[in-house]
């Protein structure tokens, strides 16, 4: 009864006009001639297909329902509850190597100054020391040789020391030293002999 009441709609001309009329009896040729085209049976197939993935899709999850234990919620509870301590102890240790870094470094302010000091102090007893080992170099004498210190007014026989060395050493003459050390043989010197200078 449809058809024939579609029928009656498309044979009036004044229910539908003449270009729906014509549009509409063309479809219906296309789709009573044969049509070779697979597209509409490979539609309905892969729909069918569709279907029957969903239905294998659910009766898994179904059984996978089945295999979750009950006690699922307790143990995700704990994992959360040792996520959160450890993010607590990860947020002390944090706040903790920052109080050591600011600490640390207000112990090497304060000691940085204090080194400095020992430094200076160190240096001024290397000088010290230096200046005990070596004698006062010759006014008088060209070479300026360092003369070797054994105390005050004394001098200690080198190799290759002659009066006249040692005359030029010490600043004093050769006939001050003679005069100074009356039982000294100057032509035959001992190394490690001891010479008064005053």
């Amino acid at each position: 009864m449809q058809a024939q009441h579609l029928s009656n709609l498309l044979d009036s001309p004044s229910l539908c006009p003449y270009t729906c009329h014509s549009t509409l009896l063309y479809m219906d040729t296309i789709s009573r001639e044969s049509n070779s085209s697979y597209l509409p049976v490979a539609g309905v197939l892969v729909g069918v297909l569709a279907l029957i993935l969903g239905g294998i899709a659910l009766a898994k999850v179904s059984s996978l329902n089945k295999r979750v234990p009950e006690d699922l919620q307790d143990k995700l509870t704990s994992l959360t509850t040792d996520t959160q301590s450890a993010s607590a102890a990860a947020d002390k240790a944090g706040k903790g190597v920052d109080s050591l870094q600011r600490s640390s470094q207000v112990a090497f302010d304060s000691i940085g100054p204090e080194l400095g000091g020992l430094r200076d102090s160190v240096k001024k007893l290397e000088d010290a020391a230096k200046a005990r080992v070596v004698a006062p170099k010759s006014a008088k004498g060209g070479e300026g040789a360092a003369a070797t210190a054994v105390g005050p007014g004394e001098y200690k026989v080198k190799p290759g020391d002659t009066g006249t060395k040692i005359a030029k050493a010490t600043g004093v003459s050769l006939s001050e030293l003679e005069t100074v050390n009356p039982g000294i043989d100057w032509r035959r010197l001992k190394v490690g002999q001891t010479i008064k200078t005053k």
